[in-house]
């Protein structure tokens, strides 16, 4: 895979830019990289442009010094992100877990620059409550020893029972890739993103969805995100996966390429 990097808002961005046509913007969540889009993005880039980050501070891509988490300033990066690609063109946007928050609140603030959505499993209501171990991360120094004590073996073991359709080998590279600065991303990520950060930006959404295609793709079984989430984004069309969980794109690979691949001509 092609892969490069460019600077955003003054950090180093990575990023895998393959195949040509309508530039595909793919966002990833926690505790992933731009990697996790690879098996999708090697049955769809025959047709499509396929540009995955590394999120600031995740994978191969710098920290970025002074952001402060919130919706703005997240629309704000992948704004200047497609500035820095010199992508003139609306795009397609296609985001998970918290890439779901960076690219949604793009859309709301730019939507003429976005062609087609496409949603996997995230938030974005601001009666969202966090799970336990959530709770734990936005909690300052108990999250921090968390964090330290998360190792492969334990993210093994918790993906075979939340999400035992993720490949291992998968599951090695991404820890390999959870550096210490994607860590303290997450708990920057964790704690600055409350229910009430979602609060008129639920209003803006469902304007955007009568404005722009939007796909939801949702996998039903997932611990973190239940199913009824997936009817709640506007969108024109809604997937259900009912056999796989927080990672379809992972679980899922090639019938997800074939949704977006039908959605996205």
């Amino acid at each position: 895979m092609t892969s490069k990097t460019i600077s955003v808002q003054g950090a180093a961005v990575h990023l895998f830019d393959e195949g040509a046509g309508t530039p595909t913007l793919f966002l990833h969540g926690n505790p992933d990289s731009g990697e996790m889009w690879l098996p999708v993005i090697e049955r769809l880039r025959g047709r499509y442009r396929c540009l995955a980050p590394d999120l600031p501070g995740y994978g191969r891509s710098a920290p970025l010094p002074g952001f402060q988490v919130s919706l703005e300033n997240e629309a704000r990066w992948v704004d200047d992100l497609a500035d820095a690609l010199g992508i003139q063109e609306p795009l397609n946007l296609v985001a998970h877990d918290f890439g779901g928050h960076f690219g949604l609140a793009w859309a709301i603030r730019r939507p003429e620059r976005v062609r087609r959505i496409t949603v996997f499993n995230t938030n974005f209501f601001s009666d969202y409550r966090w799970r336990p171990l959530a709770q734990v991360l936005r909690t300052p120094l108990v999250g921090e020893l968390g964090m330290a004590a998360f190792n492969e073996a334990q993210y093994i073991r918790q993906l075979k029972k939340d999400a035992p359709g993720v490949p291992a080998d998968y599951i090695r590279r991404a820890m390999a890739l959870y550096t210490p600065a994607a860590r303290q991303m997450t708990l920057r990520l964790y704690r600055g993103t409350g229910s009430r950060n979602f609060l008129g930006w639920e209003d803006e959404l469902r304007d955007l969805a009568r404005r722009v295609p939007i796909q939801v793709l949702w996998g039903d079984r997932d611990p973190y995100a239940p199913m009824s989430w997936a009817e709640r984004f506007g969108a024109q069309h809604v997937v259900h996966f009912a056999e796989h969980s927080h990672w379809p794109p992972l679980e899922a690979p090639a019938a997800v390429a074939a949704r977006l691949d039908e959605f996205l001509r």
